[in-house]
């Protein structure tokens, strides 16, 4: 007997979901997707932020200069 044959397991395929768990699953994916992009939004905007605190030292440092 192989190790293979010990530990990985067949992978079963699924049987075709109804009407209504397409739905449901169609509405996860959604939010997944409402929820992976507000996600990015915030870390653009917190992106945006931070260069513009850098601009602002820098513009503050060489006018002391």
């Amino acid at each position: 007997m192989r190790i293979a044959e010990l530990f990985i397991k067949p992978i079963k395929p699924k049987p075709p979901m109804t009407l209504p768990q397409a739905r449901i699953h169609g509405l996860k994916q959604g939010v997944k997707r409402s929820q992976d992009q507000l996600k990015q939004e915030r870390q653009q905007q917190k992106q945006q932020r931070d260069n513009e605190r850098k601009r602002q030292q820098l513009r503050h440092g060489l006018s002391a200069l």
